[in-house]
Formats: C-alpha cells, structure tokens, sequence
C-alpha cells in the first residue's frame, strides 16, 4: 500500500511539473487523454479487455479534450474581438 501511494504521488507531481510549458489545450488534450484512458480501462476491466478499453477511452478523452480546448480558445478569441470593438467605439 504504502509503494502504491509513492507512485501516484510521483506520478502526480511529474504530470504537474511536466504541463508547466503547454498551452491550455495542450493541457486539456493531455488531461482528457489521461482521464479518457483511466476510465476505459475501467469499463474494459469489468467488459474483460483493460487494454482495449484504455486505448478506445483514451483516445475519445483526448479527442474530446482538444475540441473543448479549441472551443475554449475561439470563445477566448471572440471575447477578446468584442472587448477591443468596444473600446474603440467608447467616447
């Protein structure tokens, strides 16, 4: 018990520190992907295939991870447009 929590704590630590230098889709692709994996392995596990069903749920977290990114960005994008529009209509 105590091997397995040194591992999810290192592993934890290397995921924040390794994220440092992405963008926030970078980061939510990853994470996604990540998250993705863990529960697919889950369901695989109970289905009969942990593998399987990590690589099929991690790709879909990490498919569903980067378009959340982009719609974050494009919103970001949108906001930024019209802040700067109404600054330059303002008296």
């Amino acid at each position: 018990m105590k091997n397995i929590l040194l591992v999810a704590i290192l592993v934890m630590s290397l995921v924040v520190v390794g994220c440092a230098g992405m963008t926030p889709t970078q980061q939510r692709t990853l994470s996604g992907g990540a998250m993705g994996a863990g529960a697919g392995a889950l369901f695989g596990a109970i289905a009969g295939d942990a593998g399987l069903g990590a690589a099929i749920g991690g790709a879909v977290g990490a498919t569903g991870g980067y378009l959340y990114g982009k719609h974050k960005e494009a919103e970001e994008d949108a906001y930024q447009r019209g802040y700067q529009q109404g600054k330059q209509k303002s008296y």
